[in-house]
């Protein structure tokens, strides 16, 4: 299995998505060109900000967008309410001859990122660029949740190594194989998963079941076994019993292991009070001589009961974390959304959209939007969303959008760069793919550039992302005009 098979499906998408493409060629808008945003609106987990992750399987995905015969052979099969054909069979043909031809940006994977801000930008044809929105937040959404857990995971974890053990629950397989592979860039070190290991390079790494212990008469002899079968990657799961039991024949057998020219590489806790018995557990192994012999814990953690332990002092050196990692147990979803922010019809000027909302964080911005991130001191101070249609931003005013009374001035002094790079231009790849290590090493650079507040598990402190003033002032523009216009309408009926 490589990357590629792993593309989603050009079906792959709601059925609305391919009404509107159809009503769009029915009304001859093949010449609108449109510019459409991916972002979130809300930190997942309660968190202080999200490590954006997927962009590589959207390359794939959009590289090889194209309908295959048997799609279009099932789409002529779909029926309206009125037993009609659903598509006209010259759409299905149109369809058939379609090849992607948009401008991608994106901000890199393995960024650190915060709610409104584009972690995608679409731009070309309005009807490309609608057919592509579900697959897009598909991937993106999913991948950038899992990859942000395991960022809160891995700084629990304050330097421990935190291994990915989470392939039995995952949600399916193509969800294991995505999850693991954003668990690796948001921090882990290592996964349980085989299939990630072969497809994306990312180490393996593993223990043994309680089942292997039961195999046999004793739990001693269970661990000669693993130890004859695997002398040079002996980590013993001790409770399949008795903990402490367990962890005295594990240095039983280890001293076997020194006998013969290897050691007892670790030994695995999986249930119990883990504070506790990792203390004894490290009382004992340094008692027999085993001071490298390190420490693994699983059962059930996540960034909470981690960042506990450590509290209480637990003399733990790796973590395996599954369950609660792979599937974002407490939240399952981040809530991404594809918003269009500009239209022109074929080279005419471009008409700034917005979308309104009784919510004043659900009302969308309009342009072609970039982020400019700041820096002072090595540090990163604040976001500006601007608008690339006006040009390059005049001042350093940024207003917030859930509250527009707040507004910050950066400082003149600060540095910045531009976070959206071109990934696409007319539907060729421009963008170097980073290896799966760059992006795990980026993301562990960036979060180290940013206040220790905004990485804190409660209460995590706001970090300054806001609308450059003029975008600011041109949305509340449209928003009066539209909100006009809508209400004009509603007389007239």
């Amino acid at each position: 299995m490589t990357g590629k098979d792993r593309v989603p499906p050009t079906l792959l998408t709601d059925l609305y998505q391919l009404t509107m493409a159809y009503g769009y060629w029915k009304k001859q808008m093949l010449e609108h060109e449109a510019i459409f945003h991916l972002s979130f609106r809300q930190q997942p987990f309660n968190g202080g900000y999200a490590i954006t992750c997927g962009l590589s399987d959207a390359i794939d995905y959009l590289q090889n967008f194209e309908f295959q015969p048997d799609d279009l052979a099932y789409l002529a099969e779909l029926r309206g309410k009125d037993g009609a054909p659903l598509f006209e069979t010259k759409f299905l043909d149109y369809l058939h001859a379609l090849r992607f031809a948009c401008d991608i940006h994106a901000i890199p994977e393995g960024s650190v990122v915060f709610p409104h801000e584009p972690l995608l930008r679409v731009s070309g044809s309005l009807l490309q660029g609608q057919l592509f929105e579900t697959a897009l937040l598909n991937i993106i959404n999913f991948q950038t949740l899992i990859a942000t857990k395991s960022a809160r995971i891995c700084l629990a974890a304050k330097g421990s190594p935190v291994i990915e053990f989470g392939l039995r629950r995952a949600h399916g397989s193509d969800g294991a194989l995505a999850a693991s592979r954003a668990a690796y860039i948001g921090g882990c070190f290592a996964t349980s998963n085989v299939l990630a290991g072969k497809v994306f390079g990312i180490p393996v790494r593993g223990t043994h079941a309680h089942s292997w212990v039961m195999a046999f008469p004793t739990e001693y002899e269970a661990f000669e076994a693993y130890a004859q079968a695997m002398p040079g990657a002996c980590v013993f799961l001790v409770d399949t019993y008795d903990s402490i039991e367990g962890i005295q024949h594990a240095v039983e057998v280890g001293h076997h292991l020194r006998s013969i020219g290897k050691d007892l590489a670790g030994i695995r806790l999986d249930s119990g009070d883990l504070n506790y018995l990792s203390i004894a557990a490290r009382h004992i192994l340094d008692q027999a001589g085993f001071n490298a012999t390190q420490i693994l814990a699983s059962n059930d953690l996540d960034e909470h009961v981690i960042a506990s332990l450590k509290e209480q002092g637990a003399l733990i050196d790796l973590w395996g974390v599954g369950t609660k990692l792979v599937t974002a147990f407490d939240q399952p979803a981040l809530g991404g959304v594809y918003k269009l922010g500009a239209i022109r019809s074929g080279n005419g000027p471009w008409q700034k959209k917005v979308k309104l909302s009784e919510q004043a964080v659900k009302v969308s911005h309009p342009g072609s939007l970039q982020v400019r991130r700041f820096e002072d001191r090595q540090e990163y101070v604040a976001d500006m969303i601007f608008d690339e249609l006006n040009g390059a931003p005049a001042g350093r005013t940024i207003v917030g959008i859930a509250d527009v009374t707040v507004q910050k001035k950066i400082p003149a002094s600060a540095r910045y760069h531009d976070l959206l790079v071109p990934i696409f231009r007319r539907g060729n790849l421009v963008y170097e793919r980073p290896s799966i290590h760059q992006l795990r090493d980026l993301a562990q650079s960036e979060l180290g550039r940013f206040y220790g507040g905004v990485k804190r598990l409660l209460n995590p402190h706001i970090y300054p992302v806001g609308l450059e003033l003029g975008l600011y002032q041109i949305k509340s523009r449209l928003i009066q005009e539209t909100r006009k216009r809508v209400s004009e309408n509603e007389s007239l009926d």
